[in-house]
């Protein structure tokens, strides 16, 4: 018996005509999946469609093996005609190909990890960037050809965006959130229930919530966001695709970024950062102490990560303050329920 591996994934999803993927669909991938499975699955090539006979063989051993619900996948893509993968990681280590990136996206917006919970090196360079169209995921070189046989038919092709991403909603839909608009919302985004993502809100793939929260921001790649915190309309979180190097931006819990704000620097908890403000690691702080006095100048860098913090700006000397929030800002509760 095979020892239990990192990850297992059974999916359907796209080739281009040179029989390339251009995506894959697992509706129920496994952290942690069984030596059952692991064995099953063992001889498997992650990057190549199964045969007809490969996943005829797969389905006998899983169903023997008592693994139910990958059994039954098995036998419902027996029916299909589009290609199929089957992706069994021994170890988490960065994607190789189209089929292990693919799961590995799968597995935060299925809430299986946490961003920054699996390698994703080199996702970017395995990834192929996409058409993605109301009859799914097209190569970019076919695209023109398929857009000329639509309009013979006389339809039209829809390109909602060109992408290594998808948007997550065409593949997972967790539990107990609200998504105003689901194109700013990438496949690998981790969404925590009760999390509200409005309609300019959004979220990147290896970045996400705990939840709830309210989100009418930007989070970036790389970035968590606390439970119970509030990201105001138009700011913007940075991420390590964005200028923030190799500092890994967080915001903790119960906290209030205000309306095009924004931070480059992590945030303990119960922190607020006024609207308009833009903390990045470099800006000059002035400390107050009890009574609002001003004690030293420190940079943003040195309160990373520390809790009960408001940032503001002085509206006379435009100076940026920043004084201990022991009233934290309490959310209501009415922008956050889900039922």
């Amino acid at each position: 018996m095979t020892d239990s591996a990192f990850a297992f994934g059974l999916g359907v999803g796209t080739h281009n005509s040179r029989g390339e993927w251009l995506e894959v669909f697992f509706p129920h991938p496994l952290l942690g999946p069984s030596a059952n499975i692991s064995a099953a699955a063992a001889d498997l090539d992650p990057g190549q469609a199964l045969s007809r006979e490969q996943l005829q063989q797969l389905q006998a051993a899983l169903a023997e093996a008592g693994e139910r619900e990958q059994a039954e996948l098995a036998t419902r893509l027996l029916q299909g005609e589009q290609p199929v993968a089957a992706v069994l990681l021994r170890e988490d280590r960065a994607p190789g190909n189209v089929p292990e990136g693919y799961l590995k996206l799968h597995l935060l917006s299925h809430r299986l990890v946490e961003p920054h919970g699996t390698s994703l090196d080199g996702l970017f360079g395995i990834l192929p960037n996409v058409a993605w169209t109301n009859e799914g995921a097209v190569d970019i070189d076919e695209l023109p050809e398929r857009q000329l046989a639509a309009r013979l038919r006389g339809e039209v092709l829809e390109v909602s965006c060109v992408d290594k991403f998808p948007k997550m909603t065409n593949y997972v839909v967790p539990a107990g959130v609200r998504i105003a608009h689901t194109a700013r919302v990438r496949l690998g985004a981790h969404l925590g229930e009760g999390t509200t993502i409005m309609h300019e809100g959004f979220v990147n793939f290896n970045a996400g919530t705990a939840g709830p929260g309210m989100i009418e921001g930007r989070i970036s790649a790389g970035v968590m966001v606390g439970s119970g915190s509030d990201l105001g309309g138009g700011c913007s979180t940075m991420g390590t695709l964005s200028g923030g190097g190799n500092i890994i931006i967080s915001v903790g819990k119960e906290c209030l970024i205000g309306a095009n704000a924004g931070i480059g620097i992590p945030l303990g908890d119960r922190c607020t950062v006024e609207a308009g403000l833009f903390v990045t690691a470099g800006t000059k702080v002035t400390m107050l102490d009890a009574e609002g006095m001003p004690v030293e100048t420190a940079r943003a860098r040195e309160l990373a990560s520390k809790s009960d913090l408001l940032f503001r700006r002085n509206s006379t000397t435009g100076a940026v303050e920043c004084l201990t929030n022991r009233s934290a800002v309490e959310l209501n509760e009415e922008l956050h329920a889900h039922n």
